[in-house]
């Protein structure tokens, strides 16, 4: 993941990596899941996958934050702008490499 500790988003990313690796389920987790097709098309590598832990990973997340209270809605938003700025920077490093 050292390659891309500077993208936008990154954050997110390496804490799901984290939260995923021991079966938390998170908000990084459950975006790492969310993503976790185009990452690993765009180069990033994942562990196995396990997707009983995350049936419907977009809904888990929004529960997850609506659980904890205050502007869920904009935090999801917020969250997945995130991802996708993560994503764009994978992909744009993946077509050069």
């Amino acid at each position: 993941m050292t390659a891309f500790t500077d993208f936008p988003g990154a954050e997110l990313i390496e804490r799901g990596l984290a939260d995923y690796a021991v079966g938390q389920v998170t908000p990084e987790s459950c975006l790492l899941a969310v993503a976790w097709g185009r990452l690993q098309r765009n180069g990033l590598s994942l562990p196995a996958r396990t997707p009983e832990r995350f049936p419907e990973p977009e809904l888990q997340l929004y529960e997850l934050l609506r659980r904890e209270g205050g502007d869920a809605y904009g935090r999801y938003n917020a969250l997945l702008r995130r991802l996708i700025s993560f994503e764009q920077s994978l992909a744009r490093h993946h077509q050069r490499s």
